[in-house]
């Protein structure tokens, strides 16, 4: 397993870190722990204020490097599975630059990103940077993983549907995966905007089925109304999901899911880990 670990060097980063970790400790893993670093132009054009900014950049670049180095260290000294290999990257790029080439470069299997929530300043880098990656990343997996999120183990996963996408076993892999490691039972969860299935929906119920054989499933209907994405949260709380997950799908449905604000709602205001599954054309 690959995995592609983002950090502003932030709690909630490294909450992240920790639950990946933790998820994959039966697992062997090479993580790839990356730190995106830009230092915006300040867009003035003398000679004097191109020479502090390169200046800034330098030291910046040299601090963000100190810190990567010492996450690396830190991971190897208290990590004691033999399997899992570490590796820090620093990129002198944007966030969404960076992950979208290493994910091609070392054919990454799953990304973990940390949220915090809509309030302070880390929403304005970390916050605004998990929706942007969530609607512009559609090659791998992503794991949003609130801060106040317990690690442990849980038994079930909310996978909230329409039943108007045709699934296909690779874009299913990915939660086949984690509920291997976790035993969890899948909740699939019917968005319901009609009264009744109709015979394609009913079709793609049963596809859904085959390519989850072998995992424990429960089928659930939540009524639709225009705040949707609260709803899925207000029922994970009660019925104590360990996560939630869904396809990354640009038609129907759930591409309003993907739009914002609701997006934003789910990615900052989530209570536990967001797997947000990519469509495969």
């Amino acid at each position: 397993m690959r995995i592609l670990l983002p950090t502003d060097f932030s709690k909630n980063a490294w909450h992240a870190i920790q639950y990946a970790l933790y998820l994959f400790e039966k697992i062997p893993c090479q993580f790839y722990v990356l730190h995106a670093h830009q230092v915006s132009p300040s867009g003035l054009v003398s000679t004097i204020n191109k020479e502090r900014e390169t200046r800034l950049f330098e030291i910046t670049l040299l601090e963000a490097q100190e810190k990567l180095n010492k996450i690396i260290n830190h991971l190897t000294s208290i990590n004691k599975v033999p399997d899992h290999q570490f590796e820090g990257i620093l990129e002198p790029d944007t966030l969404l630059n960076a992950m979208g080439r290493h994910i091609i470069d070392e054919d990454i299997d799953f990304v973990f990103m940390g949220t915090q929530g809509a309030t302070g300043m880390k929403e304005v880098f970390l916050g605004s940077n998990t929706v942007r990656l969530i609607r512009n990343i559609e090659n791998c997996p992503v794991m949003v993983v609130p801060e106040q999120f317990e690690i442990g183990p849980y038994q079930e996963i909310l996978f909230a549907t329409d039943f108007k996408h045709h699934y296909k076993k690779v874009e299913i892999q990915p939660l086949l995966e984690i509920t291997k490691i976790t035993r969890a039972c899948v909740i699939v969860t019917h968005i319901a905007m009609e009264e009744a299935l109709d015979e394609e929906q009913k079709q793609l119920r049963k596809l859904l089925g085959r390519l989850l054989e072998g995992v424990t499933i429960r089928y659930a209907d939540i009524t639709y109304y225009p705040d949707i994405a609260s709803r899925i949260q207000q029922w994970s709380r009660e019925a104590r999901m360990g996560m939630i997950a869904m396809i990354n799908s640009k038609h129907g449905f759930f591409s309003s899911l993907l739009r914002e604000p609701v997006v934003k709602r789910i990615a900052f205001h989530t209570e536990v880990p967001f797997l947000v599954l990519p469509e495969i054309p």
